[in-house]
């Protein structure tokens, strides 16, 4: 699994990560294995959040926009799934 470094503001800590993992893993049927590692695909997310880019303007330390962009769509749609979910949890990287 390619894993790859970068330092943003907007990126949040493994340890944080590991409170939502398991319900963003959730997310994709698991037919064959990642080739990124869905923390680096989840911190281009809030990088996308907090500054407010183009999904083609991401800078190249992240994983291809057009994977980003499909994680994203995936989330979209299970959006109330994982609201239920990880509600509570994101508000404890706030906190």
């Amino acid at each position: 699994m390619k894993s790859f470094a970068h330092h943003y503001s907007s990126d949040i800590s493994r340890e944080q990560f590991e409170l939502i993992r398991t319900d963003l893993e959730g997310i994709r049927k698991r037919t064959k294995p990642r080739k990124v590692d869905l923390y680096d695909i989840f911190c281009a997310l809030l990088y996308t959040l907090k500054n407010g880019c183009v999904w083609r303007d991401l800078p190249s330390d992240f994983p291809k926009w057009e994977t980003v962009y499909y994680y994203w769509l995936l989330q979209k749609t299970a959006h109330i799934k994982l609201q239920s979910h990880s509600s509570l949890r994101l508000t404890l990287f706030v906190a």
